[in-house]
C-alpha cells in the first residue's frame, strides 16, 4: 500500500498537498507558497485510485480500491460520491446541522458574482477554495435560514449560487483594480441589504471587504498560462515553480512555459520525486483550444 495524493487544501490561509494512506490516515505535505517549487512525477506501473470520503475528519478508505481515469476533476468513484451526498449539506441531506452558517457574497471577476453559505466556523476557508478573488459576508444564522436567504437573493438579485471555473479562470487573466472590484461588490451588498425579509431569520454582517488577489498571486500580474495539464499518467514528470494558486488551480512556471495543473488531478496518485532522464510530461492541451478548461466540480461546504 502506498502514500497517495488527496489533492490541495487550503489551511490557515496557505494551500498545500494532502496525502492519506488506507492503513494510516491523513496528513499534510508541502505548502504551495508563491515562488515555492514543484516537483513530482508518478512512478511506473500505478494506477490512480478513489481517495474515499472524509467524515468527521477522518478518511474512509474506498471498499474497492476503484481505479479513477486520469483525465476526471473528479476523484471519486460513484459508490464513495454516493455515500458523499447521503451526508452532505449541499443536497440538503443534513437539514438539521446544528452549526451555524455564514452567508456570502463572492466576486470572482467583472460581472461574475454568486451568493452562497458556509458553516461560520470554517470563517474564509470556503471562500478561498473557491478562489473568490473578493468578498464579504452578509449574515449569519441557522443552516436552514440562510439555505432560505441564498436562494431569496439569488432570485432577487440576479445572481447564481455556483460560477463555473471556466469562467473564473478567463476572468482571473483580466482582473480590474481593486477599487472597481470593491465597488461592485459593495454595490450587490447594498443591493442585498434592500432585499426584504431575510434579515429577519438572520444576523446581518457590516460590509467588510476581503481580497484575495494578491494572496492567490493573481497582482500585480496575473499568470497567462498557454496550457493546461489534462490529467497525470504513469512515468510522467512535472516541475516547475509556483506563480498563482487561486482554490484548487496551481499556476506554474516550467520549462515550457507557463502551465495550468488542476489539483484534482492529482488527487488519487501515489507520487515521487522525479529521478533520472527519461521522464515525459504529463499529457497537455492549450488553453484556447480547451475554451479555459472544462467544468470542474465544487464541494459546496
Amino acid at each position: 500500500m502506498r502514500w497517495r495524493c488527496a489533492g490541495v487544501r487550503w489551511r490557515k490561509g496557505v494551500p498545500g498537498w494532502r496525502w492519506f494512506h488506507p492503513e494510516h490516515g491523513d496528513r499534510a505535505g508541502g505548502e504551495l507558497r508563491l515562488g515555492a517549487a514543484v516537483s513530482l512525477a508518478v512512478p511506473d506501473g500505478v494506477v490512480r485510485e478513489c481517495v474515499g470520503v472524509v467524515r468527521a475528519g477522518r478518511r474512509l478508505p474506498c471498499p474497492d480500491a476503484a481505479a479513477t481515469p486520469a483525465a476526471a476533476v473528479r476523484d471519486q468513484c460513484e459508490r464513495c460520491a454516493a455515500l458523499d451526498r447521503s451526508q452532505s449539506v449541499a443536497a440538503d441531506t443534513v437539514p438539521d446541522d446544528p452549526r451555524t452558517y455564514a452567508v456570502y457574497l463572492a466576486w470572482f471577476g467583472t460581472g461574475l458574482v454568486k451568493v452562497g453559505i458556509t458553516a461560520q466556523e470554517r470563517g474564509p476557508a470556503r471562500l478561498l477554495e473557491q478562489a473568490a478573488v473578493c468578498f464579504t459576508f452578509l449574515g449569519h444564522g441557522p443552516l436552514m435560514s440562510a439555505r432560505r436567504t441564498e436562494a431569496v437573493l439569488g432570485a432577487a438579485l440576479g445572481i447564481p449560487e455556483r460560477v463555473r471555473s471556466p469562467r473564473k479562470r478567463a476572468a482571473r487573466a483580466a482582473l480590474p483594480p481593486s477599487e472597481e472590484r470593491a465597488a461592485e461588490l459593495r454595490g450587490r451588498y447594498e443591493a442585498a441589504l434592500a432585499v426584504p425579509g431575510w434579515q429577519e431569520t438572520l444576523t446581518p454582517a457590516p460590509y467588510e471587504l476581503v481580497d484575495h488577489a494578491a494572496h492567490f498571486g493573481l497582482e500585480p500580474r496575473a499568470p497567462r498560462p498557454t496550457a493546461r495539464v489534462t490529467g497525470l499518467a504513469a512515468g510522467a514528470a512535472l516541475t516547475g515553480t509556483v506563480l498563482a494558486v487561486a482554490g484548487s488551480d496551481v499556476y506554474l512556471a516550467t520549462g515550457a512555459g507557463e502551465l495550468l495543473l488542476d489539483a484534482h488531478l492529482v488527487a488519487g496518485w501515489p507520487l515521487c520525486r522525479p529521478e533520472g532522464d527519461g521522464l515525459a510530461p504529463p499529457p497537455t492541451e492549450p488553453m484556447a483550444a480547451a475554451g479555459q478548461e472544462g467544468v470542474t466540480p465544487e464541494a459546496l461546504f
